[in-house]
């Protein structure tokens, strides 16, 4: 059996579930690169967080779930898109061992969307206010599409749920779900919106990439909206880490 000598990884909190090191370790596996391994780091607070990214055989990691911003002070350096966003879900190395961070959740969200419609939506309503949600603008700026965002607390995003009255929510073609309402093993959850008003000119975008299918999406189904889910976005963002891995070490 081959030594490791490259290892990859994710860290996050409560991580078993995570789709990067089945997704990564295959790929290793089919591309032949029996030296490389894709590890989980499931770290309980930052201090362990410092710890995993001092690894000496580290050559690149995904953030997840709670870290995505709390991380940034340990780098040298984030990337443009990251520093806008303020959220970093890639991290890589320079040749002096310098950690930098990078935002590929925005490549793969806009990736996935414009794969899956054939025109561009004129605006949009971001469920959540978050990381993700923060990923997710970035993305729909880059694209010159207006967007608003929703927040459980009144007054931290442009609207609160129970703000959505009827006239809002069939203003906006385009309705993405980035909180992880609905996620498993909580599967019956779903954000608080009012479906009746969902038509079939809407496009409904949820994260969650298990299940495939949240209650978000099914419920925007019935309704007759186009819904797609975060299983693309998620292997858009993976092959866009192992290409800034590969381009920096």
């Amino acid at each position: 059996m081959s030594e490791v000598k490259f290892i990859y990884g994710l860290i996050g909190k409560g991580i078993d579930y995570s789709f990067s090191k089945s997704y990564f370790n295959q790929k290793f596996q089919n591309e032949g690169l029996v030296n490389h391994s894709y590890e989980n780091f499931d770290c309980k607070n930052l201090d362990q967080v410092a710890e995993s990214l001092k690894q000496k055989k580290l050559k690149g990691l995904n953030v997840t779930i709670p870290y995505k911003e709390k991380i940034i002070p340990y780098l040298d350096n984030i990337s443009k898109e990251a520093r806008e966003i303020m959220a970093v879900n890639t991290i890589s190395f320079d040749e002096n061992r310098n950690l930098i961070g990078h935002n590929t959740d925005c490549y793969g969200f806009q990736k996935s969307l414009f794969e899956k419609i054939n025109k561009k939506p004129k605006n949009a309503l971001i469920l959540g206010t978050g990381g993700a949600s923060k990923a997710i603008g970035y993305a729909l700026k880059e694209n010159s599409i207006k967007f608003h965002t929703v927040s459980r607390k009144k007054g931290k995003g442009d609207y609160s749920y129970n703000e959505l009255e009827k006239e809002i929510i069939t203003e906006y073609e385009l309705i993405i779900n980035t909180t992880p309402v609905g996620t498993y093993p909580n599967t019956e959850d779903c954000v608080d919106i009012n479906f009746n008003y969902i038509t079939k000119k809407h496009i409904l975008f949820d994260l969650t990439y298990n299940p495939k299918k949240t209650r978000f999406l099914t419920n925007g189904k019935i309704q007759g909206a186009k819904i797609i889910n975060g299983y693309d976005m998620l292997i858009n963002q993976a092959e866009r880490s192992w290409s800034i891995w590969n381009k920096t070490n």
